[in-house]
């Protein structure tokens, strides 16, 4: 009789194919706030722009269980591909992905041949070095990047030559929109097929994979250059809708900013992005809007009382609530049964 693999799936995780109530939601709200909250195209674009690097970085930390504190390297590779790419080849929008994916997909492959050879601490150091190295380069390559001033004046033509980017940002929130759905399909096809399954054993334990036969640094090599493409999509998507390239997008701070940011929403679990950066941006956003002075003293004290009573992340919170609700449920049905 033939058999599937399908029972070996960890729990929520299924095919790309099958879809649930869980699944649509997500883009039921992004599609809801585009016609309810026209006035905030502007943070609600940069809010999907985010989430496709949390995407990114949930590929790399979440499923292949690499350590890093250097994904803005990748982001900030992507935006000034994207904005040089634009300002002396084409303003074609679609193109101007593409290379920004590339560039930062061979500076994921490179850095990766290297830098997966060792893990642990040593590896989170490694990559905040890479990306302090980057910034560095950045800041006095002027004649590419721009140096301290970074790169504006970035045209974006219209999509499909039909639709313009407008002064309300409506065409660049949809734009965001449609990039994120395709990223986000591409993720979930590779998170539920062999390779997503094999990096998930990695992750787990590398010294039985590798037993077994598995090429474990080839697996996390190709795992974190895949990373690094939809990481340098996310900048150069970033670079397309502000027109302006800066600095700040190869920090460390942004790094650690993605990574808070992931943390809230729940770590390889896909939708941990979807959660954790919207709430965290907003959060940002109101706070500094109610005190300009003191808002990361707030920003700070929310942080600290969400990580101690939901360590794993919101939609891990989320998932024991409903657990317990159905299991007392089911307790109570057999109790009335007998």
């Amino acid at each position: 009789m033939k058999t599937t693999n399908l029972r070996i799936l960890p729990a929520g995780a299924l095919p790309f194919y099958r879809v649930r109530l869980a699944d649509v939601l997500p883009w039921v709200v992004a599609l809801a706030a585009f016609f309810t909250f026209d006035t905030y195209m502007s943070i609600g674009s940069q809010i999907l722009v985010m989430v496709i690097f949390g995407i990114s970085l949930d590929l790399a930390l979440g499923f292949a269980g690499i350590n890093t504190l250097g994904h803005a390297a990748f982001f900030g590779i992507g935006a000034y591909a994207a904005g040089y790419f634009s300002l002396h080849v084409s303003p074609e929008p679609f193109s101007g992905l593409l290379v920004a994916a590339g560039l930062a997909a061979l500076i994921g492959l490179l850095s990766g041949w290297l830098l997966l050879r060792t893990s642990g601490l040593a590896l989170l150091m490694l990559t905040m070095v890479t990306t302090v190295v980057l910034h560095e380069i950045a800041n006095t390559w002027r004649g590419v990047t721009g140096g301290a001033d970074g790169l504006s004046g970035m045209e974006t033509a219209p999509l499909f030559g039909l639709f313009a980017f407008d002064l309300y940002g409506k065409t660049a929130y949809l734009y965001a929109l449609g990039v994120l759905f395709v990223v986000f399909v591409a993720v979930r096809i590779i998170a539920n097929s062999p390779f997503g399954l094999s990096i998930r054993g990695i992750r787990e334990n590398a010294k039985r994979m590798l037993l077994v036969g598995t090429p474990v640094h080839a697996k996390l090599i190709l795992a974190y250059t895949l990373s690094a493409a939809i990481a340098g999509i996310a900048g150069g998507l970033s670079a397309q809708i502000t027109r302006t390239v800066s600095l700040d997008l190869l920090s460390f701070q942004l790094s650690g900013n993605i990574l808070i940011m992931l943390i809230i929403g729940g770590v390889g679990r896909l939708y941990g992005a979807f959660i954790g950066i919207p709430l965290y941006m907003l959060l940002l956003d109101r706070a500094a809007a109610i005190d300009p002075f003191h808002w990361m003293f707030f920003v700070g004290i929310a942080l600290i009382v969400l990580v101690r009573f939901a360590p794993g992340g919101l939609l891990a919170l989320a998932s024991g609530v409903c657990d317990r609700i159905s299991k007392r449920l089911a307790l109570n049905l057999a109790k009335e049964q007998k």
